[in-house]
Parts: structure tokens; C-alpha cells; sequence
């Protein structure tokens, strides 16, 4: 009888606690989105006393809530973005990734979140010299960063420019208040910000933009389910008025 009883009772607990015990070891926890990020362009994303911060460093903050996942930035150099994405290295692209048409064939793009253009910095003595334009042949070297729709409207519209790639903002803007080049040209968050960094070194934002962009995050064209969640989660964000505030506290120019 005791035998029994002792069976009975390890059937009864393995009825009640059985399930419970499979359900906790199911419940794994969710993979981190694994964020590309280039944090050479600020005030978009970049490194700030060795954290990652701007724009898009809070709107990855703010989707991976909104997705229930972990951030895991993985930085990735520029021209190797799209590479990281197809590899299954990262899961999105979120780093002031203009939309161009060549892209679209690489990776598929959420709905837009920013409106910019391409602009150039150059000595404050010399804003004058660019108030119809710049000229087709500048004197000097145009700064770039290379593979960046800049370095593209360069190549395009001053193909007889000699240009000067530089790994940073912040490099440019040096080597332009040193007279090394005659002009950089990048996003114009970066140039606006450019201009607020460097006021004393007598630096200053051409106010005219070279073109008109829209940015957005990039996902893997097969991964429709991530695309999907990331513009539910935007729109979401543009409908509460939170996009608007993270963008604002970065760019004050924006309206």
C-alpha cells in the first residue's frame, strides 16, 4: 500500500507541475535586434564620451521596445553596411541611411522618418563666394565620406573636382579650418552640427542644399516580418508625437 501511495503521488505531481515546468523552459527569452550602425554622423548616431548616442541611437532605444527586443549595436564600416545585413551579421540598417533607388535593390526599406539634403561646409569667409551656388569647378579639394550619397551628388554634379575622403566629420571639419580642402559636404544634420561645433574655428553651413533625401532603416528583403513590425512601430511612434520629440532634441532645425 505504501508502494501505491508513493506512485499515486508522483503521478499527481508530475500531472500538476509537469506543464508548468515545460511552459518556464519554452519561454526563452527574445533574441536581440542587432542594430547596424556607422556612429561617424552626428547628430544622427555617434559616439559621445565612449557612448552611442543621437537620433537614431534613440530610435533603435525606442523600437526595441515597441518589438519586446533587446539593442545590440554592431558597428560596421560605411561601405560594409549592406554586406553585414545580407550576411545575417545585423538585422537592420540604422544609420543615416538615405533612400536611393540603387539601395532598394539591396535591402528593403521601412517608410521614411526624416527629410534631409546634402549641404556644404566651408570657411565663413567664404559663404559669400557660394551664395548663387557652387561653382561646377571648385578651386579647391571637396571633402567626402566615401560611399555616402555626398560623395555621390560629388562625383555627379563636380566630376572635375578632385575629392578628399575622410573617416569623420569631425576630420573634414579640421582639415577645412586648416585650408586643406575648400569645402565638405555631407547630411545636413551633420553640416548644421558641423557649424554649432565649430563656430569658433570660423566655420559655416552653406544655407542652400545640394538635394533633397529621405532617410530610413533597411531591413533583409526576405525578413517581412521585421519590415512589417518596424513600420507598425514608427508609425506608431510619428502618431504619439514621440519621433517628432527625439528628433527635435538633436535637430533643432527640424519643423
Amino acid at each position: 500500500m505504501i508502494r501505491i501511495a508513493y506512485i499515486l503521488l508522483a503521478l499527481v505531481c508530475a500531472t500538476s507541475f509537469g506543464p508548468a515546468i515545460r511552459g518556464a523552459a519554452a519561454e526563452t527569452p527574445p533574441q536581440p535586434l542587432r542594430v547596424g550602425i556607422t556612429p561617424v554622423f552626428p547628430p544622427l548616431i555617434y559616439r559621445e564620451n565612449g557612448k552611442i548616442v543621437g537620433v537614431e541611437a534613440d530610435f533603435a532605444a525606442a523600437l526595441g521596445r515597441e518589438l519586446g527586443r533587446p539593442i545590440k549595436f554592431v558597428e560596421v564600416k560605411w561601405d560594409n553596411q549592406f554586406d553585414a545585413l545580407t550576411d545575417n551579421r545585423t538585422d537592420i540598417i540604422m544609420s543615416s541611411l538615405s533612400m536611393t533607388r540603387p539601395r532598394q535593390f539591396r535591402a528593403a526599406f521601412t517608410k521614411p522618418y526624416l527629410l534631409i539634403g546634402q549641404m556644404a561646409l566651408v570657411r565663413r569667409t567664404d559663404v559669400g563666394r557660394y551664395s548663387l551656388g557652387i561653382p561646377a569647378r571648385p578651386t579647391g579639394a571637396i571633402g567626402v565620406k566615401k560611399a555616402t550619397t555626398g560623395d555621390f551628388l560629388v562625383q555627379q554634379e563636380f566630376p572635375q573636382s578632385k575629392r578628399k575622403y575622410f573617416d569623420t566629420a569631425e576630420q573634414a571639419a579640421r582639415a577645412l579650418a586648416k585650408n586643406q580642402i575648400e569645402l565638405f559636404i555631407c547630411d545636413s544634420p551633420t553640416i548644421w552640427w558641423l557649424e554649432a561645433m565649430n563656430e569658433e574655428h570660423g566655420l559655416a553651413a552653406v544655407p542652400a542644399p545640394l538635394s533633397e533625401e529621405l532617410l530610413a532603416w533597411a531591413v533583409r528583403k526576405s525578413d517581412t516580418a521585421l519590415l512589417e513590425s518596424a513600420d507598425a512601430a514608427l508609425d506608431k511612434m510619428q502618431k504619439s508625437g514621440e519621433a517628432n520629440a527625439i528628433i527635435k532634441r538633436w535637430i533643432p532645425h527640424f519643423k
